[in-house]
């Protein structure tokens, strides 16, 4: 599997995991932080991850 595919997919489960905390953790409180912020901040990222492995895989 090459670099650009790795980082795709790392990107598309990061932001499957985000979205898995933003839809089931809103009633929760741990510690100091909510699940759901934490998982819209997961999707960002994760999101910017997968568009940067579809960039790195087009250009080649």
């Amino acid at each position: 599997m090459s670099s650009a595919f790795k980082t795709l997919f790392t990107g598309l489960i990061t932001f499957a995991i985000g979205l898995a905390l933003w839809l089931f953790g809103s009633d929760e409180t741990v510690l100091v932080f909510t699940p759901s912020k934490v998982g819209v901040v997961l999707m960002v990222v994760g999101g910017l991850e997968s568009l940067y492995g579809v960039y790195r895989t087009v250009r080649g």
